[in-house]
This record gives structure tokens, sequence and C-alpha cells, in this order.
């Protein structure tokens, strides 16, 4: 093949993966219509139709599949390599991708990232919020921030924090008008502050634990948060029982915003990991970066 339908090959690779051609021609730095044109003469060369197109989608077809799955791979490790020289600086440059929760970016992440990012003012930083459990590679993400026990068996793990324990909290207002539960049984009585993630789909039950015995409760309640800092939030305004990490409920509690819910249930929170891909040890920032964020407790 002729080497300027390299860049062909890598227009398709961009399509591919966007599914869009306008998130692809963006990408790339070129118009929509020029994106078009190649990927229709790179199609005519292999005498073989590499996207299924309609009004609203863009999606490879069995041919084009076959050629991302092979083409993808390799085009990384030659970005991966390229990016390895260009880091051979004495400064880390260029821009690492992290998806993390709420709760983690704001507790463990940037709190050490402010600590370091003003020395190396030519490295970027990009938190991506998420709740759902994120394929880093295909994302495109250069680090993960999950719970230990969410971390896939395959990536580099590098613990970010302590094992915490999850803690159930209301409001005095609540309280006053809802006596406390004795049991845990007694939780579906009240109005309970739900939590939905994206990997489930469904209401995370509540998995409570007293002296190794655990114990799983569904609880229903009027608000459905979608991330922790709106079941604080909820929580603080009196409508229903929460639960949430241990340490960011306690300066409310030592306040008297919040108080303790079946204190001897509370379960165990497995700390917070760092995660990535063996392939990408050889990047100068990202190491800056794991370093950084790195629990030394």
């Amino acid at each position: 093949m002729p080497r300027e339908n390299l860049h062909d090959l890598l227009a398709f690779v961009a399509v591919a993966r966007e599914r869009s051609f306008t998130r692809a021609a963006a990408q790339l730095g070129i118009s929509q219509s020029t994106l078009s044109h190649t990927i229709k003469a790179l199609e005519e060369r292999l005498s073989v139709r590499l996207l299924t197109r309609t009004t609203r989608s863009v999606s490879p077809t069995q041919a084009g599949e076959r050629l991302l799955n092979t083409l993808a791979p390799r085009f990384e490790e030659i970005e991966a390599e390229l990016a390895a020289l260009r880091e051979e600086r004495d400064r880390p440059a260029g821009t690492i991708r992290i998806t993390a929760t709420d709760y983690a970016a704001n507790t463990l992440l940037w709190p050490r990232l402010a600590e370091v990012l003003p020395d190396y003012p030519e490295l970027q930083v990009e938190v991506s919020i998420d709740y759902a459990l994120r394929d880093i590679v295909e994302d495109r993400f250069d680090i993960g921030v999950r719970s230990g026990d969410q971390v896939a068996k395959d990536m580099i793990a590098v613990r970010v924090g302590p094992d915490r324990r999850m803690a159930m909290v209301a409001s005095p207002a609540y309280l006053d008008r809802h006596p406390a539960p004795a049991t845990p049984q007694q939780l579906m009585e009240h109005r309970c502050i739900n939590l939905r993630l994206p990997t489930y789909g469904g209401l995370l039950p509540w998995n409570l634990e007293r002296r190794g015995q655990p114990l799983q409760v569904r609880v229903e309640g009027q608000v459905i948060a979608t991330n922790t800092y709106q079941k604080l939030e909820t929580a603080l305004a009196g409508l229903g029982i929460a639960m949430l990490p241990e340490d960011l409920v306690l300066p409310h509690v030592e306040a008297g915003r919040l108080r303790w819910v079946l204190e001897e249930w509370f379960p165990p929170l497995p700390g917070q990991h760092a995660y990535y891909p063996s392939r990408r040890q050889s990047s100068r920032a990202l190491q800056v970066v794991i370093e950084a964020i790195r629990w030394r407790g």
C-alpha cells in the first residue's frame, strides 16, 4: 500500500472509534466532507465496505471491525513509543486523563495533585467524574480510580487511599420526626436515600456488616441520587437516611448537622486504587501523576 494511504487508515480508525464523521473530523482537524471522501476512496481501493452509514449513526461493518481491531493496537503502540521518546526530556509533558468518582477526586486526587502540578507546567491532568466501571483502554483514559475490589486483574494497581467504612447518617430534624431504627430491618420502614449506578442499572443495595457478619438490605425512599455529594446534601436537608463514606460525613456529625444511625452495622469500604495498563509504564507524565496520588499512610 502506498505510504500516503497511512493517513487514510488513520482517518478510518478515528471514524470507527468515534462512530461519527463529525467528531472524527474535529479530532483530525479536517472538514467532514474531506473525511467522507477519504473513507470512500479507501473503501474503493480495498473493494470492501468498511462502515455502515445511516442518517444518525456510523458503525463498522464486519470487515471494518476486523480492520479496526488490527490497526488500532498498532497505532497505539506507535503513539506510545513516540510519546515515550518525547517524554525523555527532563520535564514530563502531555495530558493524563483520569476517570474517578467525585468522592475520590475531591478527597484524594485534587488535594495531592495541587501540590505537584505547579512544578510541571507542561503537564495537564483531566479528571472525568464517572460512576460507571469504565474500560480505560477502550475509552482512552490513562488512569482509572476505583475501590480496590473493582480493579480488573490485568491492570497495574496502586493504592491511593486507606480502607475506610461506610456510615449511615441522618439529620437531627429527620430523626426527630422518625425515631432511629434499632435494627437493619427497620431501615425498610424509613425514607432512605438511594444511589443509582450506571454500571448496575438498578438501585444499589445497602451491604451492611457487623462483626464480620454481612447483611444486604434493599431500602426505599423519596430521593434517588446519582453521586455521593447529592446523597450528602439530601441527608443534610433532612430528607432521609444516607449511607456515605465515614470520613466524608464525620465533620458534619461532629458539628451536630448529622447523627450516626446503626453504627454497629457500618460496613468496611475497600481503599481506593489507581489502575492502568502495563504498556503505559513508559510514560513519565503518568509516573509523575501516580507518584503524586500514591497513598503513603
